[in-house]
């Protein structure tokens, strides 16, 4: 089902509305669907590699759009739908240690789930149940998700068709490699002021 799902996503990219779909994909990942909008993204990208930046942005607004429609499930509805949508993904197990996360790291927890790969929609439900600050995590959300795509966008921009095979198998090792300058770039700005 999952296959027939990502086909299904990449066929929008041939589409006058692929856009719009990227958009709407990026916003709904972030709340409750399973695919992630990279691969839409990636597929547009390569197909018109000068508009990488615009794709990239355009999915950085739908992900964090749709963060906040996660944040406002958690927020309202953890009971009835926030629940029932980790419970979807086999994360209810993993709830109290993302709560611990949020208390030990705040704003990092978020920054860190919105670039790597870990599952975003559980930390944008959590994040309105656990009552994070809502700009503290818009902000987060915008840094992290933002790099994310833009990094896929510059790749592509840069080295055209021949880099998605590069990102398909070893996004994760980016995404670390990434997430650990990040962090270390915000630590020296700490360490400095």
């Amino acid at each position: 089902m999952l296959r027939n799902l990502y086909d299904w996503i990449l066929k929008w990219a041939q589409t006058p509305y692929g856009t719009w779909a990227l958009f709407i994909l990026a916003f709904c990942e972030s709340s409750f669907f399973p695919i992630p909008p990279d691969i839409l993204l990636i597929a547009m990208a390569i197909a018109a590699p000068a508009r990488s930046f615009s794709y990239a942005l355009i999915c950085s607004v739908g992900s964090v759009t749709g963060g906040c429609l996660g944040y406002f499930i958690g927020w309202q509805f953890m009971a009835g739908i926030g629940d029932h949508i980790i419970r979807l993904y086999g994360l209810a197990d993993k709830f109290d240690y993302i709560q611990a996360l949020y208390i030990k790291y705040d704003a990092w927890a978020i920054a860190v789930a919105g670039f790597t790969p870990i599952p975003y929609k559980v930390f944008t439900i959590s994040a309105g149940a656990f009552d994070i600050n809502f700009l503290v995590f818009t902000v987060a959300s915008a840094v992290s998700r933002s790099a994310r795509f833009f990094l896929i966008g510059a790749l592509i921009y840069t080295f055209g068709a021949k880099i998605q095979t590069f990102i398909d198998k070893y996004f994760n090792m980016l995404a670390v490699g990434v997430t650990v300058l990040i962090v270390a770039g915000f630590a020296l700005i700490k360490y400095l002021f």
